[in-house]
């Protein structure tokens, strides 16, 4: 074997990684501060992690979410996603802090309930605003933070998807096509951070949240009726797999995982 054959071989990972620890590890969760995104705080936090809850508005809510993580060292910055100055504020504030980001989850997000057929209500200002904030977003968080988590060396990356961005059914067409870009997203980034860091989605259906405004609770449990596991997704569940992808899918990266009580069947 060759002195640069051997060197590769060095460079090449072994499988057999283990669970991923987060003692002592930092996570960074964007719209923390309600749904899903508090659900995963609290998970991470209950692993081990020290929590940063990313919130754009609403300070108070953010504080209540840091107050009821288990253990200590959380705290809550506010990263407007649609504002790469403000992120990068947040970048220098959190590495100053903590001096590290190991883990990065992209859960802020928005949509409104807009009939798919009624294409003149999903004006030029609307569309844009979807991608902005469920493309974009997503991608200016992780291009903020990709130094801390390629210096990290093990960093986990996952964004919040939704099954809209396979099935085209969703909120409005505008919110289904961010979604199927953020899923490619996943597979970009994927690629160009490795092998320091792992990238990864999670695809919900129907989740009982307030994030569409004006879906019942009564339309989340009828949708959830004609799913082959007949249940209803809480954000805790997201969370759950969320927390799994990040400690168990070592050898995984530039996939999306769906969680939907196999509505997708």
């Amino acid at each position: 074997m060759s002195a640069e054959s051997a060197a590769v071989e060095r460079e090449v990972r072994r499988g057999g990684l283990g669970e991923y620890p987060l003692e002592g590890r930092v996570a960074v969760v964007t719209g923390g501060s309600s749904g899903i995104g508090a659900a995963t705080a609290r998970r991470l936090a209950g692993y081990g992690a020290r929590i940063v809850v990313g919130y754009n508005s609403g300070l108070e809510r953010a504080e209540s979410v840091v107050q009821g993580l288990p253990g200590d060292g959380h705290s809550a910055v506010r990263m407007p996603i649609e504002d790469t100055p403000a992120l990068e504020r947040a970048r220098h504030e959190i590495e100053e802090r903590y001096g590290r980001v190991d883990v990065l989850v992209n859960s802020a997000g928005a949509t409104q309930k807009i009939a798919h057929a009624d294409l003149a209500a999903m004006d030029d200002e609307l569309f844009d605003s979807m991608m902005r904030l469920n493309v974009r977003g997503p991608f200016a968080v992780t291009r903020t933070f990709a130094p801390l988590l390629v210096a990290s060396g093990d960093g986990v990356v996952v964004n919040v998807s939704s099954l809209s961005g396979t099935t085209a059914l969703g909120s409005n067409v505008g919110y289904c096509a961010a979604k199927a870009a953020l899923d490619n997203l996943t597979m970009s980034t994927a690629r160009v951070l490795a092998p320091e860091v792992r990238v990864l989605g999670v695809a919900p259906a129907a989740v009982e949240t307030d994030f569409v405004q004006g879906r019942s609770l009564d339309a989340i449990v009828a949708q959830a009726s004609g799913t082959p596991l007949k249940v209803v997704v809480h954000p805790d569940d997201v969370a759950e797999c969320i927390a799994g992808a990040v400690t168990h899918l070592r050898i995984a990266t530039g996939t999306t995982l769906v969680v939907d009580g196999g509505k997708h069947l």
